[in-house]
C-alpha cells in the first residue's frame, strides 16, 4: 500500500511510530507537500494519505476518511501565516501570494479576506518560502516548515489564519484530513488497520513521553525556528465531534462562495467493522 506523508513537522508527530518504533510490512511511505500528495491520489497513485480539507471537495466521490485523525488546531497555530507590508484590510486590489504548497490554506485566506474584510486582491501563486520584494506581492501565504524557518525579510504585519478564523468564525481549522481510495479498502484492509494504530501509538508517544518524540523531530528537520514541544502543544489530531463540525463549516463556506464544489455528508471507514470472514482470506471495512 502507498501511504502518502506531508513532509512537515506537523505531520510527523502521528509518523513517529512508524518511522521510529516499528516499521509497518507492505506500506511504502511517499513524502510531499500537501499539494502534491493531494495530485497523487487524485490520480490513483497513492492509496492512502493525508489530504488538505479543500482538496476532499473534488475528490470525495471516490474517498473515505479515517474517523480519528486529522491536522487542527482551534487558534493559533504558528505554521500558517500571512506576512504583509500593510494592514489586512488595506489588501484590496493589491497582489497577494498564494504558496503553491497549500490548498485548504489558501481557500481559508480567500474566505477571511472576501467575506470578512470585504477586499479582492489579485491572487498570484508563488513559490512555499516566498520573498515579497523578489514577487512584488504586498502580502503572501506561508504554511508548514516554511513558516516557522528563520527570515530574511522584515515585515510589519504578521497574521496567525488559525487565530484570525477562530476569532472571525468561532471555528476551529482542519487543515488536512486522512483519506483511503475507496476502491482499495477491502484489498489493504491489513495495512488500513496497521496504519491507524500506528497512528493512534503515535499519538499516545506524543502525549505520555515527548521528549524522544520531540528529539527525533528536532533532528529530522533542523531549520525551525521554534519551539516544537510547544507546537505539538497548539496541534489537534484527534477528529473530534467539534472539529468534523468545523470541517463541514469550512467546506459549505467554500461552497457558498464557489471557491469549491459543493460537498454531500462526510464519508468515514468505520476501522471497528473489520471482520476475517470464514474462510480467512477476505477482509472488510464498512463505510458510514
Amino acid at each position: 500500500m502507498k501511504l502518502g506523508y506531508i513532509d512537515y513537522l506537523n505531520c510527523y508527530s502521528l509518523y513517529y511510530h512508524m518511522f521510529e518504533r516499528l516499521e509497518i510490512p507492505g506500506v511504502e511511505i511517499h513524502p510531499g507537500y500537501p499539494s502534491d500528495l493531494n495530485e497523487r491520489m487524485a490520480r490513483g497513485k497513492l492509496d492512502m494519505s493525508p489530504i488538505s480539507s479543500a482538496a476532499y471537495a473534488g475528490m470525495e466521490q471516490d474517498l473515505v476518511l479515517l474517523p480519528d485523525f486529522c491536522l487542527s488546531s482551534v487558534g493559533y497555530v504558528r505554521s500558517v501565516i500571512l506576512n504583509s507590508t500593510v494592514p489586512i484590510e488595506d489588501l484590496h486590489g493589491r497582489r497577494v501570494g498564494l504558496s503553491r504548497a497549500s490548498e485548504t490554506s489558501v481557500v481559508l485566506l480567500k474566505i477571511l479576506l472576501e467575506r470578512t474584510y470585504g477586499v479582492k486582491p489579485v491572487y498570484l501563486p508563488v513559490s512555499p518560502k516566498p520573498s515579497l520584494e523578489k514577487e512584488d506581492c504586498a502580502a503572501a501565504l506561508i504554511i508548514g516548515n516554511e513558516a516557522m524557518l528563520q527570515g530574511t525579510e522584515s515585515v510589519p504585519y504578521t497574521y496567525d489564519l488559525g487565530d484570525l478564523w477562530l476569532r472571525k468564525t468561532g471555528f476551529p481549522v482542519v487543515f488536512a484530513v486522512f483519506a483511503v481510495r475507496e476502491k482499495v479498502v477491502e484489498r489493504y484492509a491489513h495495512s488500513i488497520e496497521s496504519v491507524v494504530n500506528s497512528f493512534h501509538a503515535s499519538i499516545n508517544c506524543l502525549e505520555s513521553g515527548q521528549q524522544s518524540l520531540i528529539e527525533k523531530a528536532a533532528r529530522k528537520y533542523p531549520g525551525i525556528q521554534y519551539d516544537i514541544q510547544a507546537y505539538f502543544s497548539l496541534l489537534q489530531y484527534r477528529f473530534s465531534s467539534e472539529l468534523k463540525d468545523a470541517l463541514t463549516f469550512y467546506l459549505t463556506t467554500a461552497g457558498e462562495m464557489g471557491l469549491l464544489g459543493e460537498v454531500g455528508p462526510l464519508k468515514f471507514i468505520d476501522i471497528g467493522a473489520s471482520e476475517k470472514d470464514a474462510q480467512g482470506d477476505r477482509w472488510t471495512i464498512a463505510t458510514i
